[in-house]
């Protein structure tokens, strides 16, 4: 008989392949999880995929709980007050002492604000000078530091600059924590140049404080805190000022005498007015100006305060001239009482100071003098 080939419109050979090549796939694997007779999972992958959902769910919620507690409670960190490599060594004191009582959150100001920063510019050999000023008018310990800060609105440091030596560094800070009275400042005190460890204090201060004055002061002077407060409060018409005990005088230009000045011949035969270097007050905003200027955009003199003298010329400020800023005896309204000319050494300075302590004038007297009775 003949045979028929039957075919179909719809499909062909390549049809045919394909279908051939499905056939041969071979069978998907099993899951590890079922068994070849269930399709069903057994219940020991269950209990497994309860017990990790468990697991996931314990982790999830102690984290959540965690973060809330840390956000409730900021975490216990040191603060150590510090601007490049100035540092108000009181101030870092107390957030030690806060954070080891476990009072972190009691907190101390980043940059408190202040009626004024005294700087007392002092060496690092200058520890018998510090000592004097403590058994007068300087606090001698953190509290009373602290407390004189507060009651007058003045914070009082001594200022310090930086040195390679490892024997003066280790000398002074033990009595850096003795004391803790310190504000050490970007200057380098063994290439000692008073005019750039001055700017550097400003720098400092204006970064670690707020303060309406900013006032440079020697360690060898006996001061009343109570009136200086006095006179820094006092309402002001200019916003840029300059107070101090003014003087002028002749340009010392023979290289062998004390106070030459190298650059005189910019200056001429006379000073221009200019503040006692002992202790002058600038205010906020001329701190301000010093702090954004560059060391090397303004020019040194020799003497301190006739390079801050003369800047105050170039700045427009209102010269105030205070003459109980230069006492040379105590009075009922002298604010700093020092000797012209200086007491330098080998002078006793802790003799002299303890003399002026023990005067009544000096130490017990009022803040404000009496006021004069009104004719009736």
């Amino acid at each position: 008989m003949p045979q028929y080939h039957h075919s179909s419109p719809y499909f062909d050979d390549d049809d045919d392949e394909e279908l051939i090549k499905k056939r041969r796939k071979p069978p998907p694997r099993p899951s590890p999880f079922l068994t070849p007779s269930s399709p069903h999972p057994p219940r020991r992958a269950l209990l497994i995929l309860v017990i990790l959902s468990a697991v996931c769910l314990i982790v999830g919620i102690a984290g959540i709980a965690f973060a809330a507690a840390a956000i409730r409670r900021p975490p216990r960190i040191v603060t150590v007050f510090r601007c490049g490599r100035a540092e108000d060594t009181l101030r870092t004191f107390r957030s030690k002492s806060l954070a080891a009582t476990g009072r972190p959150e009691e907190g101390v100001a980043a940059r408190p604000k202040v009626i004024g920063v005294v700087g007392v510019l002092t060496g690092f050999s200058s520890s018998d000078r510090r000592a004097a000023l403590r058994d007068t008018w300087f606090p001698r310990d953190p509290d009373a530091l602290s407390r004189l800060d507060h009651a007058t609105g003045l914070v009082f440091r001594f200022v310090i600059g930086q040195t390679k030596d490892p024997k003066k560094k280790a000398v002074l800070q033990k009595e850096v924590e003795t004391h803790n009275d310190f504000m050490f400042v970007d200057a380098d005190e063994d290439n000692y140049k008073l005019p750039y460890k001055t700017v550097a204090f400003f720098k400092a201060a204006f970064n670690l404080f707020d303060a309406d004055f900013y006032v440079k002061a020697d360690d060898d002077i006996y001061l009343r805190p109570d009136r200086l407060a006095t006179l820094l409060a006092k309402d002001r018409a200019h916003r840029l000022t300059y107070i101090g005990c003014m003087k002028k005088g002749p340009v010392i230009t023979d290289r062998n005498m004390k106070w030459f000045e190298s650059s005189g011949h910019l200056i001429g035969n006379e000073y221009f007015l200019h503040a006692h270097g002992p202790i002058y007050a600038l205010s906020a905003d001329i701190v301000a100006a010093l702090a954004s200027a560059r060391n090397d955009s303004l020019r040194m003199f020799n003497n301190e305060d006739v390079t801050i003298g003369s800047w105050m010329l170039a700045m427009n400020v209102n010269h105030e001239d205070t003459k109980a800023l230069c006492e040379p005896i105590c009075t009922s309204t002298s604010i700093a009482v020092w000797s012209n000319p200086r007491c330098l050494d080998p002078c006793d300075l802790k003799e002299k100071l303890m003399e002026l302590q023990n005067v009544s004038m000096c130490s017990n007297s009022s803040t404000l003098p009496p006021e004069d009775d009104e004719d009736d």
